[in-house]
């Protein structure tokens, strides 16, 4: 018997990462377990094979099954019910996805894309009003303490260092915007 578990070890071993995560899922599953834990399961998987585990998640949920998944994905944690928010092994939110971002109400939201986003960044982190710029995709997401007032400002900031402003609109947060903003409150306890 132990030689047949050092050859199945073995041939483990040989697989890519998201096959290895396709085993795990389908050993996890062969038992129709109730409860289910699923540490990272996306980890080292490609988009598709990533679509069709959430697909897999979805269909064992309405089948009955409580499904509990940890990630650092963010626009995986979406995908979820309900989710429970972690920062230094406390929970410091819980809920629905939509109930988390609608409690987001002390940041308002904004997109920039401009002719550069790094001189963006600097011109827009020393402006009053501005409580955090970070780089999200091929642009920057500002937060605002008030929306009143705000593009006015910032474009006049950026105009008058010659960075032109391609696209600036309110947008409603991701659930990493929630997430940062989350932490961003727990380190100002903290101090």
């Amino acid at each position: 018997m132990a030689g047949l578990e050092e050859k199945r070890d073995s041939m483990t071993r040989l697989l890519a990462g998201g096959w290895k995560q396709r085993l795990a899922l389908g050993c996890a599953i062969l038992h129709q377990p109730p409860i289910l834990f699923l540490d990272e399961p996306t980890s080292g998987v490609d988009p598709i094979a990533r679509r069709h585990f959430w697909d897999l998640i979805y269909q064992l949920s309405e089948a009955g099954h409580t499904i509990f998944v940890s990630t650092h994905y963010m626009d995986e944690a979406e995908y979820c019910h309900r989710l429970a928010l972690m920062y230094r092994g406390r929970i410091i939110a819980l809920g629905q996805p939509a109930a988390l971002k609608k409690e987001l109400h002390s940041h308002h939201l904004m997109y920039l894309d401009s002719s550069d986003l790094v001189e963006s960044m600097k011109a827009l982190e020393k402006e009053q009003g501005i409580l955090d710029v970070a780089v999200f995709g091929a642009g920057l997401h500002l937060s605002v303490q008030s929306l009143e007032g705000a593009m006015l400002r910032i474009r006049q900031a950026l105009g008058q260092r010659g960075i032109e402003v391609r696209r600036l609109e309110v947008i409603a947060p991701s659930m990493e915007d929630v997430f940062v903003a989350l932490i961003e409150e727990e380190e100002r306890k903290a101090s």
